[in-house]
Parts: C-alpha cells; sequence; structure tokens
C-alpha cells in the first residue's frame, strides 16, 4: 500500500526557494567579511525567538508588514501595482493620531474611532490614483509615486503645526496610554515587547480579505479586471469603479498599518520620514505570491529578520547591513520567481522524461 504525500503547492515552492537562495547568498556574504555565517544566522534567528520578549517583539515588528504587503497584494490581484502604501500609511498614522491626540472618549470607543480614521486616511491616498487611473489612464505607480511625497509633506508641515512635542518640533506628542494600542495584560503576557492590538487586526484583516478576494462576488470582478480588463467590461462589469474601489480599499488597509505602526509598535509620529514599511510591503506580497495568507506568514518572516539582526550584529559583530542584504536578495529572489518556475518545470520534465524511458526499458524487457 502507498501512501500519497500532499503536494506542496507550486507558490510555497517558490517561496521557499527564494528563502532559501536568499540565505544562501546571505552566508556568502558573511564568509566575504570574515564571518562564520552558522554563528551569524543562529543570533540572527535567536535575536527573534529566543524567549517571550523577542517573540513579542518580533510579532509587533510584523504587524504593519501584514497590512502594507496585504494593500500591495489586493492591488496586484485586481492587475494595480500600489507603490504608495508608504503614503497611505503615513497619512493613516497622521489621522489615527490626531484623533488620539485631541478626542477624549473610553479606551474601546477612541480605538474604534481611530481605527475608522486610519482607514479614511488611507483610503483616500488610495482614493485619488484609483480616480486618476479610471478617468485619465494615469499610471498609478507614478500617481502613487506623487501621494507618497504629498504625504510626507503633509505631515511635515501637520506635526509642528498643531501636534508639536514637549520637546521636539520634529515628533508628535505622545500617544497617551488610553489611545495607545498597547494593552497592559498584552504587555506583561509579552515581558514587556512592544506587541499590541495591531496583531489581532492585521490578523483579522487577512482573514477579511481572504474572504473578500476569494468567496464573494465583488472579489471576482475585481480579479477579473486584473486579469483581463476589456474582458471584464464586454462581461458587464463596471471596470472603472472596480479600479478605483480596488485602489481605496489598498489604501485603507495601508493606513490601518499606520495606526499599528505610530499608535501600537511607536508612541508618536516623527516628520521627515517616509516610512519604509510601505516599501517593505512590496516585498512581503511578493514573497507570500499576492495570497492574503502567504503575505501573512511572509510578514512574520520578515519580522523576525528585521527583529533578529540587530542581536547578530551586537553577538557577532557582523554588520547589520547584512541583514538588510539577505532581506533584499530574499526580494530579488522573489522577483524574479518566474525564472524559479521555469527551473522547476524544466526539473519536472527531465524526471518525468527519464520516468518515460525507465518504463519504457522495463516493457521492452517483459516482452
Amino acid at each position: 500500500m502507498t501512501i500519497k504525500l500532499p503536494r506542496i503547492p507550486r507558490a510555497v515552492t517558490v517561496a521557499l526557494i527564494s528563502v532559501f537562495l536568499g540565505l544562501l547568498a546571505g552566508a556568502v556574504f558573511m564568509l566575504v567579511t570574515g564571518s562564520n555565517p552558522f554563528a551569524g544566522y543562529t543570533y540572527l534567528f535567536r535575536g527573534g525567538l529566543m524567549n517571550i520578549e523577542r517573540f513579542g517583539n518580533t510579532f509587533a515588528t510584523a504587524t504593519p508588514l501584514i497590512l502594507t504587503g496585504l494593500s500591495v497584494a489586493f492591488a496586484f490581484k485586481t492587475g494595480l501595482f500600489n507603490i504608495g502604501a508608504s503614503g497611505q500609511l503615513l497619512m493613516g498614522g497622521l489621522c489615527a493620531t490626531a484623533v488620539g491626540l485631541t478626542v477624549v472618549l473610553p479606551k474601546p470607543l477612541l480605538l474604534v474611532l481611530m481605527l475608522l480614521a486610519a482607514i479614511a486616511g488611507g483610503a483616500l491616498w488610495g482614493l485619488v490614483p484609483g480616480i486618476l487611473k479610471a478617468l485619465f489612464n494615469v499610471h498609478e505607480v507614478v500617481a502613487t509615486i506623487m501621494m507618497n511625497w504629498l504625504a510626507y509633506w503633509t505631515v511635515y508641515y501637520t506635526i509642528p503645526a498643531y501636534f508639536k512635542g514637549e520637546f521636539l518640533e520634529t515628533e508628535s506628542r505622545k500617544i497617551p496610554d488610553i489611545a495607545s494600542l498597547r494593552v497592559p495584560g498584552l504587555t506583561e503576557m509579552f515581558d514587556g515587547s512592544y506587541i499590541n492590538l495591531g496583531v489581532f487586526i492585521g490578523i483579522l484583516t487577512v482573514l477579511l480579505i481572504w474572504v473578500i478576494l476569494e468567496k464573494t462576488v465583488l472579489g471576482y470582478e475585481l480579479k477579473a479586471a486584473g486579469f483581463n480588463r476589456f474582458a471584464a467590461e464586454y462581461g458587464g462589469m463596471k471596470v472603472n469603479r472596480n479600479i478605483v474601489l480596488s485602489m481605496t480599499i489598498a489604501g485603507a488597509l495601508a493606513g490601518v498599518g499606520g495606526l499599528t505602526l505610530y499608535c501600537g509598535y511607536a508612541v508618536n509620529i516623527q516628520i521627515g520620514i517616509l516610512p519604509t514599511q510601505g516599501f517593505d510591503g512590496i516585498a512581503v506580497s511578493l514573497l507570500g505570491a499576492n495570497s492574503p495568507i502567504g503575505v501573512l506568514f511572509s510578514a512574520l518572516f520578515f519580522g523576525l529578520l528585521h527583529s533578529g539582526k540587530g542581536f547578530m550584529n551586537a553577538m557577532t559583530e557582523i554588520p547589520p547591513q547584512i541583514g538588510d542584504t539577505i532581506i533584499a536578495t530574499i526580494i530579488y529572489f522573489s522577483a524574479t520567481s518566474v525564472l524559479i518556475e521555469r527551473y522547476l518545470d524544466k526539473i519536472k520534465t527531465f524526471m518525468g522524461n527519464r520516468a518515460f524511458k525507465k518504463a519504457n526499458a522495463a516493457e521492452q524487457e517483459v516482452r
């Protein structure tokens, strides 16, 4: 009796190969710099997993990446490239911070209002490129890049003018405890880590987006417009409306990421910084094969790398840039997944031909 093992999906195989090749390249970089790659990777992963506090920090680091990765993946699924997640995250964080610093409500109600504000801020920054794309065929990459800088300068002006910190004009006042996503019970459970309620928001959002894309008519129409706009139009779908809706939803997702970053992981918002989490979301989406569940695991992996690279540097004196290089290399292999798939197809064809020849040879012997 033969036992059939479950087949690993092609996307998972490609992602694992990308990670392996990235880690292998990182080992080569460590050797070139005269470092021990085994020690480097040991401390890299220990830095994110060695105790319950490190676990919590890894989750906290991954949370904004889950939401920006979802933002990019959702747009990809509908045929759009949202490179404006940084600006959308920034505006979501600004709106949530503004509410947290000015509105007085019980904590549950205040957090809900901040969440809605973050959704509105990010959605607005996605709505504008969506309208420009749908009505004037302005490429969303150009539009979202410009919106990134509009968000940057909006925050640059607004924070010193209205929410200036007590000591520095370059950052806002600290978020009060009543407006923070951090809660004592969760913080104590993870020994004082940065983990916060944003983790649960991220996981619930992953499930929600999966349901929308896979189980609803709206998701089907959005994906159909992404696969073939003209076929979708011929089928009676409102493609322009779907483009605007897709970019708006993508912006809202990144905006929620701003809430988790500036009111959960951090305690204030600083000017003069375009958050890298928006661009890292592109990598998270690529490694996760643009699927919500894949994005969740991809974000956790990148959160682990970001959380552990400082510990690796402290314990081994391996430059922290090596950690960034490993991440960049994984991104590169994820982006060239088409080549990996071609090699997998060649290997599959070779193995199939080999098995066919063996079967023919065995048949000839029987005859």
